[in-house]
């Protein structure tokens, strides 16, 4: 159903964003045919096993119209995981120590991945059982909950609303957050050459541009934009770089471990930049060799492993680099009397932007197509509700930006409050419900007794990280 949009690569051939993720991409011409005798080895094999055991196989019921290799199914979940969060990494070290930041950020990220894996595996189970090619999050946790005990099939209904409004909330905190993180480093800039304005100005001054770029319903025609908002990214990520590895580092004055009580504003920063659950299944689902995301060496895992590096990377070259000064993004450290960090700064705002309509898209996805739309569909006015609710769907985040403009408090907030249930919790509850009638025995219950251990992981993160959160925000109020 929707996911961590937090790239504009995620843009497809037909206009899509999280439903499909499939635009071209280049790669070469050997990785291409080696793709394409998996694939055929593939398919000949799963053919065979279903004719032998009767059983339905999933994979060969996909009918993908420009299904993805392995190559540029990876790109896409480097991609979807690359946005703000990797650039408040920093702060996030900062909050949580040098030493413990580098090992939670691997721990947090392994748990994320095998959380991963789980939701993975029961779709693929789910599939299998119900005869369905692919399930979206949603409807994969309310299936399995009907699989599973008296208690979780009652709540199975209520699943699919549950898990849309974290999402939604999530999508919109995104929101919130690209509105802050534009004018933040719009004023940054600006300061350097015109008169000083307060960050709500600038945030007025982008509010029609952003109201106006979610007035596109179709969004292939942001397409050719999101290609360069892609390139400028990454040309923006390097010179990020360039001046961290070029900053006086030091180990002196930078802590090994941070205050405890800081720690939640830390997971909440990292869940919200690590966690991408809700691209997986749809990037699963695109592949032209699914069976190649799984496994010790598949996609999921090479990528994952990958992310967590650069993760660490930048919020440890960072924090050594600015130590306490370290601002809510590693943006506003860069120098403002250096033109090539200016231009770094607008080229990110710039990229974000353009993003801004995907995260959006989601959201309006929820609200509008799954709850709104059918209620106004005789009317001959439902276009102008439709362009209402995105109107209004932008205004909120907008007043919330404004309310509160702090960057690492909301992206801290939203990454403890929806990804600790999205990517840790409800994973957990979704395979044992899956298969809740084949755990007996000791294997059984250590599996139950695991997934027991995640969902308290979970609601821990959840309720710590919001309330830490939320206190911080009180104390910016009380200021």
């Amino acid at each position: 159903m929707s996911g961590h949009l937090d790239n504009p690569a995620f843009i497809n051939d037909d206009g899509k964003s999280n439903h499909s993720f499939t635009p071209a991409l280049n790669s070469t011409e050997d990785l291409n045919r080696k793709n394409e005798k998996n694939y055929v080895v593939e398919m000949k094999d799963l053919k065979k096993a279903e004719e032998a055991t009767g059983e339905y196989e999933p994979y060969l019921h996909r009918d993908v119209e420009h299904p993805t290799t392995n190559a540029e199914t990876l790109l896409h979940l480097l991609k979807g995981s690359l946005g703000t969060g990797i650039l408040s990494m920093p702060l996030a070290f900062f909050h949580s120590g040098y030493l413990v930041g580098i090992i939670c950020t691997i721990l947090i990220g392994g748990i994320c991945t095998y959380c991963i894996h789980l939701i993975i595996q029961a779709e693929y189970e789910l599939c299998k059982r119900k005869k369905m090619p692919s399930l979206t999050y949603p409807a994969t946790a309310e299936l399995a909950l009907l699989e599973g005990p008296k208690f979780f099939q009652v709540l199975a209904p209520y699943s699919v609303h549950v898990i849309n409004t974290f999402l939604l909330i999530y999508q919109l905190g995104a929101c919130c957050v690209y509105t802050v993180f534009i004018a933040e480093n719009v004023k940054h800039v600006a300061d350097e050459y015109i008169e000083k304005l307060d960050v709500k100005i600038w945030m007025l001054v982008i509010l029609l541009p952003l109201i106006l770029i979610n007035y596109i319903r179709n969004l292939k025609f942001l397409a050719p934009f999101s290609t360069v908002a892609n390139f400028i990214t990454i040309v923006s990520f390097g010179i990020i770089l360039y001046y961290l590895i070029k900053a006086d580092m030091t180990f002196e004055g930078r802590n090994v471990a941070g205050k405890i009580a800081d720690f939640p504003l830390y997971f909440g920063t990292v869940l919200f930049a690590l966690e991408a659950i809700g691209v997986i299944m749809p990037l699963e689902n695109e592949m032209k060799t699914p069976k190649a995301f799984k496994g010790g060496c598949g996609v999921l895992n090479i990528g994952m492993i990958s992310i967590v590096v650069l993760y660490v990377g930048m919020g440890l070259l960072g924090y050594i680099a600015y130590g306490s000064d370290v601002a809510d993004t590693i943006t506003i450290n860069l120098s403002p009397e250096d033109v090539l960090a200016q231009v770094a700064k607008i080229m990110l705002a710039i990229a974000i932007y353009i993003t801004h309509p995907l995260q959006m898209y989601v959201a309006i996805d929820i609200i509008w197509n799954e709850y709104l739309a059918s209620r106004f569909e005789k009317s001959r006015y439902q276009l102008f509700f439709e362009y209402a609710v995105r109107t209004a769907l932008v205004l909120i985040t907008f007043a919330l930006a404004v309310a509160i403009p702090k960057l690492d408090l909301f992206i801290s907030l939203f990454g403890a409050f929806c990804l600790s249930a999205l990517g840790l919790a409800f994973p957990a509850i979704i395979q044992t419900s899956t298969f809740w009638y084949s755990l007996t025995g000791f294997s059984g219950k250590m599996v139950i007794a695991k997934n027991c251990a995640l969902v308290l992981f979970g609601i821990i993160g959840l309720i710590v990280g919001t309330y830490t959160s939320l206190q911080k925000i009180v104390e910016f109020f009380n200021e």
